[in-house]
């Protein structure tokens, strides 16, 4: 499809009930997101590396002991802003209770957010989706990054209403722990 075909089917105001129809209608896997100032993200499909990742680090999780309706992959987050609502879709969340049946999830009992890197999402990552977690609240934000060691860096919010790295490590080290020892 041209450019010019989306822009005259694209509405002026997308809402998030836009871009889960979005989501819905892909027929090729790609996720839609938007930032609460109005700002539409497209991102590839994973690929088979990055759903390994997910699914080691998910499983980490339920073998701990952690309820598998509290470990979620590719659930939407409503991320609330000074101009309104966005919508985000991390690789993986952990909730303290689970959340109510909806595509777009209140952050409140988030415990944490995973992002795995992919091709091309470096920044929106390591810099946009960091100020947008922070802002809502989300007690801690990982970010793997797909290099040799699989580097995870883990971030908790502080006081400021930051995020401070606290550790960096290989993904395998960190699933040689127990989340208990890396999540509040």
């Amino acid at each position: 499809m041209s450019a010019e075909a989306v822009g005259m089917h694209m509405p002026a105001i997308v809402t998030l009930d836009d871009v889960a129809a979005m989501n819905a209608a892909d027929p090729n896997g790609h996720r839609y997101e938007t930032s609460p100032e109005g700002v539409l993200s497209v991102m590839p499909p994973p690929d088979s590396e990055h759903a390994m990742i997910a699914s080691r680090i998910f499983a980490w999780f339920i073998l701990a002991g952690w309820p598998a309706e509290q470990v979620l992959q590719a659930a939407g987050v409503r991320i609330s802003g000074p101009q309104g609502d966005g919508g985000r879709i991390p690789d993986l969340t952990v909730w303290r209770k689970p959340p109510p049946r909806s595509v777009w999830s209140a952050v409140g009992d988030i415990v944490l957010v995973i992002e795995i890197v992919s091709p091309g999402s470096e920044a929106m990552d390591s810099v946009t989706k960091v100020c947008e977690y922070a802002s809502a609240g989300i007690p801690e934000y990982w970010v793997v990054d797909r290099d040799g060691a699989q580097t995870v860096a883990l971030h908790r919010l502080t006081a400021r209403g930051g995020y401070e790295e606290r550790a960096r490590m290989p993904l395998a080290w960190l699933l040689q722990t127990s989340p208990t020892e890396h999540v509040e």
